[in-house]
């Protein structure tokens, strides 16, 4: 029996990009994929009365310092050199996620979320901006109008609202998360956990 991953994903947090540089080695070494999950983080954090950790630490100075040292260490270690902080954050991300409710609905998801997570997290692009968004999906291949003017389909909004409930609803908090099989996972120094259960399950 294979076991069933999930990542619950918003492309405005660091440490989901982070994460999904990651992702691909396990996958590998698992021979498991990754089922990539779009939530709206903002909806999760409203839903579960939880904030940001720039906003819950903002008085913490110390552990505001351990956390950008903690962040240093992970990329160090998994040589995620490409890693850049967006000036721009934080960001409205809802219609780059809902852009990843159609990609799933279109066919091209993996194409999509690097593109996004590139943009926002390596190239530190202004991702609220619609015309930004779509200067980014064409320079990826991609059709940035038509995804743009699908974002706007009701189905496409409720999709997202209706996954962001659900991840609340089994636990979620924040991001990112993971899921394997029943047994949540949260944070990116969370990975060898994942890795472990998924041996585990498998």
């Amino acid at each position: 029996m294979t076991a069933q991953v999930e990542f619950h994903y918003d492309f405005g947090s660091p440490n989901c990009y982070l994460a999904h540089k990651v992702i691909p080695d396990i996958e590998k070494r698992t021979g498991v994929k990754f089922a990539y999950f779009p939530i709206l983080l903002g909806g999760v954090f409203k839903l579960t009365n939880n904030s940001s950790p720039i906003v819950q630490y903002a008085d913490i100075p110390l552990k505001m310092d351990y956390m950008r040292v903690e962040s240093r260490r992970f990329i160090e270690d998994h040589a995620l050199t490409k890693f850049r902080m967006n000036p721009n954050f934080p960001v409205n991300t809802v219609q780059m996620m809902r852009g990843a409710i159609v990609a799933g609905d279109e066919g091209y998801v993996d194409q999509y979320v690097d593109a996004m997570f590139n943009a926002m997290w390596e190239d530190k692009l202004k991702m609220d901006d619609p015309e930004v968004i779509i200067g980014a999906l064409d320079r990826a291949g991609l059709k940035g109008k038509h995804i743009l003017k699908r974002t706007q389909e009701q189905a496409i909004k409720d999709k997202l609202i209706a996954n962001t409930n659900k991840s609340v609803e089994r636990g979620c908090f924040g991001a990112p998360m993971f899921f394997v099989g029943n047994e949540m996972f949260f944070g990116k120094d969370r990975l060898e956990a994942v890795e472990r259960e998924i041996v585990k399950q498998s």
